[in-house]
């Protein structure tokens, strides 16, 4: 006897329990992110700190880390997700709104020691092909990081390499200030 597994619908999955870590479904398949560790955290923490009173502050845009965004049929979660502030959702009262339907307008990504570089890679490449302007996949172990531009040509920097930004947020970054952060 041969058992049946009914794969999911987005809808479906988006009616699911939240997990911890988060879960995501892309290309029909769900899989949950692997526990986030101390270099990860502490880069995440890092970027947020160095992009918001960049970003939000002159409202260029909202920096949203774990946020779930639901897209082109996928529901991902990036660790950091930058939108628009004119794009962000927003309740009647004004307050930012708890679903965000949309794309990011740059969504990071670091890649945690368990984690599969081709699923995140994947992740930021659905994102390029459905409006996002710019994806970073930060690599700790290699001290590098991978850009993926909106048209989905893809760059790979490491040492006194600038980062490039959204075209708006003026945040000047080398790839060797980054991961200088993880030295205590």
């Amino acid at each position: 006897m041969v058992a049946t597994v009914k794969s999911l619908t987005l809808e479906e999955f988006l009616q699911l329990p939240e997990t911890k870590p988060a879960s995501e479904f892309i290309d029909g398949q769900v899989s949950q992110k692997p526990m986030p560790q101390g270099k990860h955290s502490r880069l995440q923490l890092k970027l947020c700190n160095a992009i918001a009173p960049i970003a939000e502050e002159p409202k260029l845009a909202g920096v949203f880390p774990e946020l779930r965004c639901t897209f082109g049929g996928a529901s991902i979660v990036p660790d950091i997700a930058i939108v628009r502030w004119n794009g962000i959702p927003r309740e009647a009262s004004g307050q930012v709104a708890n679903r965000f339907n949309l794309h990011p307008d740059w969504a990071i990504e670091i890649l945690s020691p368990d984690q599969s570089q081709t699923k995140v890679l994947g992740n930021l490449l659905h994102c390029s092909q459905h409006g996002t302007e710019l994806g970073w996949l930060l690599d700790p172990a290699e001290e590098s990081i991978l850009i993926v531009f909106g048209d989905q040509k893809v760059q790979l920097l490491s040492g006194d390499r600038p980062i490039p930004t959204l075209s708006s947020i003026p945040l000047l970054l080398t790839v060797e200030q980054v991961f200088s952060w993880l030295s205590l």
